[in-house]
């Protein structure tokens, strides 16, 4: 039975780019710019799960990370 979806948490790298890392379970992926990282995103889920078992949909949640002080 198919996941309705697939959440992934996004960072963007210091350097330039994203990672993401799907919740629950084990597909890591990266592009150099949101649309890429989006068809990365794709094909990595595509390439994770058997046709019957593929997500009908997926999020790309992106976390941002900002220290500061006084």
């Amino acid at each position: 039975m198919a996941t309705s979806e697939i959440i992934f948490e996004v960072t963007e790298l210091m350097e330039g780019g994203y990672e993401a890392r799907a919740l629950g379970h084990s597909i890591f992926t990266q592009g150099e710019d949101w649309h890429e990282l989006k068809e990365m995103a794709r094909d990595a889920v595509l390439c994770h799960f058997d046709e019957a078992d593929v997500p009908r949909g997926i999020r790309l949640h992106l976390v941002r990370e900002d220290a500061f002080g006084e």
